[in-house]
């Protein structure tokens, strides 16, 4: 357990977020640049807001969970005062994606901008309590909520009526971002959405032949015989169990916790690519082919939050399964995504697991989900072994 523990804290601390010191912060225009190549140049100016959002989340969430250090405090606020600045329109939706100066580039069709921007300036009113980042989150908050039954409104591409289907993806994010968000919401309100959420997450998009969770549904929660309904994002489920993990240990249902980590180790089995080792990216429930294609890619983000879900899942039950999924995971994710010579880690392989783009972030990769999966690894590991210290992770 030592060794997992203090390997994912040191790689967090020495490698990963020091690459995104070094290289991210745009001195002259503000924010952050995230197309960084293998050496962490930049090689694309734009910047994408849901990825602003993220990584203020991520520099506040370190000087409030971490250590106090001035510097992370200065790279939160330099993030979040960029957007202040540039990133919502008239009616305070948050833009997709902005010039290096902040001029709009992208209309606000993806409501993901909101969910990160909203979880950026929430965390860092906790660090740095002005009333003027609590108004941001609660009113992006609040405008999330009012758009969920259409979160794309008039930048939807659907025809109206005919095939009216709903997404995976936002009660998703909603299951994490409720929490993130609770310091500056009303608690009945928080309780609601945890229940709202629950049943969405673990009921609505459940499919019950299969025992995964699918991407899309029909509006009545029925399974939908076309592309967008059979397709399985295995990392997206993962994520999702860790979330719904999170919020019944809150509410203190072993039952929902013992049936997340069923629903992961299922997902885990039925994504994992059984000739090269790791988790395709998508796949057709009914075994057809898919739309996507890079359904046959390993991205860094599902192996890292199948690692956050392993090291959560082990330390709620002590079920060695996820020990063993661990294990597996942490071999094949740090053999194959960790650069060890110019720092940091490689978002993209082909199926064989050779490297396919030797960026370090770009226009969906950046300081998020490898920062946060080593964080959430660590201090969940850490507690294991102060609870339970003749139970043991074997590092290899």
């Amino acid at each position: 357990m030592n060794h997992y523990s203090t390997l994912y804290k040191q790689e967090l601390l020495e490698n990963v977020i020091p690459f995104w010191m070094k290289h991210s912060k745009d001195e002259k225009h503000g924010g952050f640049f995230t197309c960084l190549d293998q050496f962490g140049n930049v090689f694309d100016t734009d910047k994408f807001i849901w990825l602003q959002g993220r990584e203020t989340w991520m520099f506040s969430m370190l000087y409030d969970k971490v250590e106090q250090k001035q510097e992370w405090l200065d790279m939160a606020v330099h993030g979040a005062d960029f957007l202040k600045k540039h990133g919502r329109d008239a009616q305070g939706n948050f833009y997709f994606s902005l010039t290096q100066s902040g001029q709009p580039l992208v209309q606000p069709y993806n409501i993901f901008s909101d969910c990160f921007a909203a979880m950026g300036f929430g965390a860092l009113y906790k660090i740095k309590p002005e009333d003027e980042y609590a108004d941001i989150a609660r009113q992006t908050f609040q405008n999330i909520l009012d758009r969920r039954e259409n979160p794309k409104g008039k930048y939807s591409k659907a025809y109206p009526g005919t095939r009216n289907l709903r997404n995976f993806s936002l009660p998703m994010i909603l299951s994490n971002l409720s929490l993130e968000m609770e310091h500056l919401l009303d608690k009945s309100q928080v309780d609601a959405l945890m229940s709202e959420i629950i049943y969405e997450v673990m009921e609505v998009f459940y499919h019950p032949e299969s025992g995964l969770i699918l991407e899309n549904v029909y509006q009545d929660g029925s399974f939908a015989d076309c592309f967008e309904g059979r397709v399985i994002n295995p990392g997206h489920i993962i994520e999702a169990m860790w979330f719904i993990m999170d919020l019944a240990l809150r509410l203190g249902d072993q039952a929902l916790v013992n049936r997340t980590v069923e629903i992961a180790l299922h997902t885990l089995d039925y994504g994992w690519d059984k000739e090269f080792g790791g988790l395709f990216y998508f796949k057709d429930i009914k075994g057809y082919p898919v739309q996507q294609l890079e359904w046959d890619q390993k991205l860094w983000w599902p192996h890292v939050e199948a690692l956050v879900c392993m090291a959560k899942a082990y330390a709620a039950t002590g079920d060695e399964r996820c020990q063993k999924w661990f294990d597996k995971l942490h071999e094949y994710t740090w053999a194959n995504f960790r650069d060890e010579q110019y720092g940091e880690w490689f978002g993209y392989l082909n199926r064989r697991n050779e490297v396919l783009l030797p960026l370090k972030g770009g226009k969906w990769k950046g300081c998020f989900h490898i920062p946060r999966g080593l964080y959430q690894v660590y201090t969940t590991l850490e507690n294991v072994k102060q609870a339970q210290p003749e139970i043991t992770l074997h590092s290899r």
